[in-house]
């Protein structure tokens, strides 16, 4: 089955919105856990309008599973990294003001920025992920970074669902020669970005050797319709068929 990594940045918004600890991401994330997820992502952003640089820390403490820490790999992100020494980094290519992320890397021009970062990341050492768009091209620069795995941005696959299934089945099929690229060169793949109980099933059943998805705002939002432990379980039931 693959592996579903539940986003609490958004359980973090709330918070921040009120002051005080009110929703508590720490038992959140405990609970989402508890309830089958196999790991806990956050997006720390410079400005910590969500998650906070001591949520970071006190989440290492506390995760069983699978602690994935996704953002921008400046010197003060890395060495948060070094310290904290999750599970996976995910590198994206997020601007300080960004609302959300919108874009993976060009590998290539970035060729040797991210091989300095992945190396880096490496020696802590950290499994490492780099967030693209479904590009075949990219696929082969992202390898030679070193790193472990790339994470596909499907908001485009998401965004074409939406307009009606049949668009969105088209649109994945350059995801799909995408994860075939990157099975090729050894690498992981994985993928995120605007998934939800809609679309999640035919990208899980449809899309080569996916191994993980991580998914926030849709599965918190869902959450206030089922509750948080019905909701988890919706999401991993979409992911019960594994893609050839």
């Amino acid at each position: 089955m693959v592996r579903l990594s539940v986003n609490v940045n958004k359980i973090a918004t709330l918070r921040n919105s009120r002051g005080g600890q009110i929703p508590d991401v720490l038992a959140c994330a405990r609970a989402i856990e508890s309830y089958g997820a196999d790991g806990i992502t956050v997006h720390p952003r410079p400005d910590e309008r969500h998650i906070r640089r001591s949520d970071v820390y006190a989440l290492k403490e506390i995760i069983l599973g699978e602690f994935n820490v996704e953002g921008y790999p400046s010197e003060h992100f890395l060495q948060m990294m070094e310290e904290v020494k999750p599970t996976q980094v995910t590198l994206v290519p997020d601007p300080p003001n960004v609302l959300t992320s919108n874009t993976g890397w060009d590998c290539k021009t970035n060729i040797s920025f991210l091989s300095e970062v992945v190396a880096r990341l490496k020696s802590i050492p950290v499994r490492v992920s780099i967030f693209i768009n479904a590009d075949p091209q990219q696929v082969e620069w992202a390898a030679r970074t070193g790193a472990h795995a790339v994470e596909l941005y499907t908001e485009p696959y998401a965004a074409a669902w939406a307009r009606s299934p049949e668009e969105g089945r088209k649109a994945l099929e350059p995801y799909k020669e995408t994860a075939l690229k990157a099975r090729e060169f050894g690498l992981f793949v994985h993928a995120g970005h605007d998934l939800n109980l809609h679309n999640l099933s035919y990208l899980a059943a449809h899309l080569p050797g996916l191994r993980e998805v991580s998914i926030g705002h849709a599965l918190i939002s869902d959450a206030l319709w089922y509750g948080l432990q019905n909701t988890v379980a919706m999401y991993k039931r979409c992911l019960s068929t594994i893609a050839p």
